[in-house]
C-alpha cells in the first residue's frame, strides 16, 4: 500500500463534495476591506493533436499570494486543470482539488466558492474564465481543430464501476473516458460519513492525475479508499 495522504486540513476546512450535486451560482465576493485582484497583461495558448488546446492564463495577483492555472480543452470540453501557482497556505491547498473538481463536473467557471479560501477561489475562477474565452477565441480560428475535437468528444464514453459493499457503506463511481484518457469521475455512491466526504475529491484528483486506479490511499478513509479503486479499476477494466 502507498503512502497516505492526509485529510485533517480538508476536514477542518468543512469542504463538501460538489460533483454529487449540480454546482450552484456562487455570489459571494471579496470583502471590501480585501484590494482586488490584479493580473497581468499575457497569456498563452498551445494547440496539439486531435484538436486538444492547452490554455497558459495569466497570473492573478492576490494578498495571499499568485494564482495561475493551464487548463486543456478537447473543443469545448474541459479536461483537465493544472495549478501552475498558487498560495502557500493549507486552505488553499486543501481547496484546490474542490476547484478542480467542481470544474470538470460544471465545465465552467461557474462554480462555487471554497469556505475558508475565497480570495484563491476568487482569483481562480477569474483565471479559469479567462482561460475558456482564450479558448473560445482558439476554436473560432480554427474551425477544422474544433471538428476534429467534436469526433473527439462523440467517442467519449462513460461507465459504471462495480458496486461495493463495505462496513462504512456502498461505494461505487462512474467514469467518463474519452478514448483511453480519464476525463471525469463521479460518486455514484458513497458512504455517508465526514471522512469519505474530506477523502472523495483527492482520490478523483489523484485519479485525473495519474489516469489509473494506481493512487494513494487517503489517511483516515482507507476503506472508502480501497474500494474506490477496486470499483475504479472495474470501470477501467470494462472500457471499450
Amino acid at each position: 500500500m502507498k503512502r497516505a495522504i492526509p485529510v485533517v486540513v480538508l476536514s477542518i476546512a468543512g469542504l463538501v463534495p460538489v460533483w454529487l450535486y449540480q454546482p450552484s451560482a456562487q455570489s459571494s465576493t471579496v470583502q471590501a476591506t480585501t484590494p482586488a485582484p490584479s493580473t497581468s497583461s499575457s497569456s498563452s495558448s498551445s494547440s496539439g493533436a486531435s484538436g486538444t488546446n492547452v490554455v497558459t492564463t495569466t497570473t492573478v495577483d492576490t494578498e495571499k499570494g499568485p494564482v495561475q492555472l493551464q487548463v486543456t480543452f478537447s473543443g469545448t470540453k474541459i479536461t483537465a486543470v493544472k495549478m501552475l501557482q498558487q498560495p502557500n497556505h493549507p486552505q488553499t491547498t486543501a481547496a484546490v482539488p474542490k476547484l478542480i473538481a467542481e470544474t470538470l463536473e460544471a465545465q465552467s467557471a461557474d462554480i462555487d466558492t471554497v469556505s475558508g479560501a475565497t480570495i484563491t477561489s476568487d482569483a481562480y475562477q477569474e483565471s479559469l474564465q479567462a482561460a475558456i474565452d482564450d479558448n473560445a477565441k482558439a476554436a473560432s480560428a480554427s474551425p477544422s481543430a474544433s471538428a476534429s475535437a467534436s469526433a473527439s468528444e462523440a467517442s467519449s464514453q462513460t461507465v459504471d464501476g462495480s458496486a461495493l459493499s463495505t462496513e462504512k457503506g456502498p461505494v461505487q463511481v462512474q467514469v467518463t473516458f474519452s478514448g483511453r484518457k480519464i476525463t471525469a469521475v463521479k460518486m455514484l455512491q458513497q458512504p455517508n460519513h465526514p471522512q469519505t466526504t474530506a477523502a472523495v475529491p483527492v482520490l478523483v484528483a489523484e485519479t485525473l492525475e495519474a489516469q489509473s486506479a494506481d493512487i494513494d490511499t487517503v489517511s483516515g478513509a482507507t476503506i472508502t479508499s480501497e474500494a474506490y479503486k477496486e470499483s475504479l479499476q472495474a470501470a477501467i477494466d470494462a472500457r471499450g
